[in-house]
């Protein structure tokens, strides 16, 4: 019965699979049939050669990184450190910000200002380090160049440079970049709540911050929590463009995260085996992220995505 119940289902919604199954293409011919790729870590492969013709190795590689090198100390560092950082600071900026701009009254200035903080999420990041380094360049940076004339510092702060300020720019510029996109998001979850709640608090002597904080902020815990759980698989996956820019001989020990570190071996030493490994690793982590954080929050808050 259960089973000719399903078929029926099936037949009845049969349209709607057929407008899915274009991007059901999409999704196996880019996502799933390149995992074939995967291979490589497992044979003693060089370019050029044939990959069913090369060696298997077994696991020599993924050794290789774990036992005989020590840089997957600091690249996992790196990369959680920056990536988790930059999730929290971007989400946390994200929600004040849309409830600071449900708070404007003139519906005008509230488009205008969200259409402005949205302009920087379509900005390339080579524009951004350009204007980075306009402000901030040792010797022709703007801000350098004003504190230098008005007697602040003796010299110019070499941010794009040094390694203890690698982190916080990262963190700072990503926050900026997607904070116009984070906000409409919250903005979207503070538009479906009840006006009767507004009202009843208003009714109960709840002045505009009691209201935010007894009616916003907790219908924006579950928007929160989604967020959180579905951009936690991307705390070990970082934006190569980003990275590849800001990333420079003097602070490539705080900056190197695993993206760029597959790339070095990948493209530049052609060390394929080696960099699919790593890669391969990158994605097991990504995916006990996920159900980790899931985990958590299913326990904590009784809310996830599955």
């Amino acid at each position: 019965m259960g089973q000719s119940t399903f078929w029926i289902k099936l037949h009845r919604q049969r349209y709607l699979f057929f407008m899915l199954l274009p991007a059901f293409i999409l999704i196996f011919l880019f996502h799933y049939l390149p995992l074939v790729g995967w291979l490589i870590a497992f044979k003693d492969y060089q370019v050029g050669q044939s990959l069913w013709k090369a060696d298997w190795v077994g696991l020599q590689n993924f050794k290789r990184f774990f036992l005989e090198s020590n840089d997957y100390i600091y690249l996992i560092r790196n990369t959680l450190a920056m990536n988790a950082m930059t999730l929290v600071v971007s989400l946390f900026t994200g929600c004040c910000f849309a409830i600071l701009l449900n708070e404007i009254r003139s519906r005008f200035f509230m488009k205008f200002i969200q259409t402005i903080t949205l302009f920087p999420f379509f900005i390339s990041w080579v524009i951004i380090y350009s204007i980075i380094n306009s402000l901030f360049g040792v010797t022709t940076g703007v801000v350098n160049e004003l504190l230098i004339q008005w007697g602040i510092i003796e010299e110019g702060i070499n941010v794009l440079g040094d390694k203890d300020y690698s982190w916080a720019l990262i963190v700072l510029m990503d926050a900026w970049k997607s904070l116009g996109y984070n906000s409409i998001l919250f903005i979207a979850a503070i538009a479906s709540i009840p006006p009767d709640l507004y009202e009843a608090a208003e009714i109960d002597g709840a002045r505009r911050f009691a209201k935010v904080w007894h009616v916003t902020l907790p219908h924006l815990v579950p928007t929160l929590i989604v967020l959180l759980i579905i951009n936690s698989g991307y705390i070990i996956h970082s934006n190569f463009e980003q990275y590849f820019l800001f990333t420079n001989g003097s602070n490539w020990e705080t900056m190197e995260v695993l993206d760029m570190y597959i790339y070095k071996f990948g493209m530049r030493l052609l060390d394929f085996p080696y960099s699919t490994a790593v890669s391969i690793v990158k994605t097991f982590v990504s995916l006990v992220l996920i159900i980790a954080v899931n985990h958590i929050s299913k326990k904590s808050t009784g809310k996830g995505i599955f």
